[in-house]
């Protein structure tokens, strides 16, 4: 099992089912912290890089977010201009550089192999916010507590269960980790709904295949959307040779509360990594769905928060430290009573 402490989170490939178990233990004891029912001041001093070469709001702040829950402080850079990089440098000497300046980092990257390569300079842990259409682990990993979870409201596990994974399944990082991690589950069904060209790469398939769970692949929603979880892409435009392609698929996959009713199952859980797009051509998740009680997509972003203040308290091992640092919240806070 992963020791955590010091270690860098690159890849769900690192993670076994006890290393999960371990990390959504972890998560769950954050919750009052999250809800600002309790404050921790267990990482006060400490300095988080968040490292973001990539368009980001969601993931970026989370991370963010999770570490100053922790009590730490926050530098952030965006985008590659912004940064030496620009200039010629090197990963390597950026890690090194930052390695000086701060005890963790988060990093988003465009190029696959990207945050691996900047670890192999870094002397502090790192973890891969995404890079490229490669992987996100912290995603995979929210996602696969939100599945948890929401299925737990239905007395169902995750052991069993039929999920349908929609969309852009070629170019969704979101969706490669996510597939990966429940290779550690038994006897799970996988709908692959998405046309020819934008199905799950072969090596995906195969790991599933390996690990002894049933997969459809279908190339349209009508009949294949009667699962327990419902996980929609984005057409992931930016990754496509050109932006005419990309919109060759654009609007083809969208769920609305009609298709929903007419297709899904009466608890069928709608999940997405986010942002879904909401531009009228798109429009992934309608918004007439808001109001379904098994919307999972603003959970799964509270869920998100959960997961990297886990992971960082593993890799800087203060675990087992918050509830001594715990002070007291004197701010009015709606988030206690949700």
């Amino acid at each position: 099992m992963l020791s955590f402490q010091g270690e860098n989170i690159l890849s769900v490939n690192q993670l076994d089912r006890d290393c999960i178990e371990r990390i959504f233990a972890v998560a769950k004891k954050m919750e009052p912290y999250a809800k600002k029912q309790k404050r921790t001041n267990v990482l006060e001093g400490a300095i988080l890089a968040n490292l973001f070469f990539e368009p980001s709001t969601r993931t970026r702040v989370s991370f963010g977010t999770a570490f100053n829950l922790l009590g730490g402080l926050v530098r952030e850079t965006t985008g590659m201009q912004s940064s030496a990089l620009a200039k010629g440098e090197s990963l390597y000497d950026t890690a090194r550089v930052i390695s000086a300046y701060a005890d963790a980092v988060a990093m988003r990257h465009p190029d696959a192999g990207s945050v691996a390569e900047f670890a192999t300079g870094c002397s502090v842990p790192v973890i891969n916010g995404g890079d490229g259409p490669n992987e996100h682990p912290t995603q995979a990993l929210l996602d696969l507590l939100t599945i948890e979870r929401e299925l737990n409201r239905f007395e169902q596990g995750i052991d069993g269960m039929h999920i349908a994974l929609v969309g852009d399944l070629k170019y969704g990082r979101t969706v490669h980790s996510l597939s990966k991690l429940l290779c550690h589950y038994k006897d799970i069904k996988f709908s692959m709904v998405a046309p020819d060209g934008l199905q799950m790469p072969s090596y995906i398939l195969d790991a599933v295949d390996n690990a002894g769970h049933k997969i459809e692949i279908v190339d349209k929603m009508e009949g294949n959307l009667a699962a327990d979880i419902v996980y929609q892409t984005r057409i992931q435009e930016e990754r496509f040779p050109s932006q005419e392609e990309a919109n060759k698929y654009r609007g083809g996959f969208r769920i609305s509360q009609s298709i929903y009713n007419t297709h899904c199952k009466p608890n069928s859980v709608l999940m997405h990594p986010l942002p879904r797009d909401s531009r009228m051509e798109a429009n992934e998740l309608d918004n007439d769905l808001n109001s379904n009680d098994n919307l999972a997509i603003f959970r799964q972003v509270q869920n998100g928060v959960l997961i990297r203040m886990a992971l960082f308290a593993l890799t800087l091992d203060v675990a087992d430290k918050v509830e001594q640092y715990e002070v007291a919240v004197p701010w009015f806070s709606r988030k206690r009573d949700s």
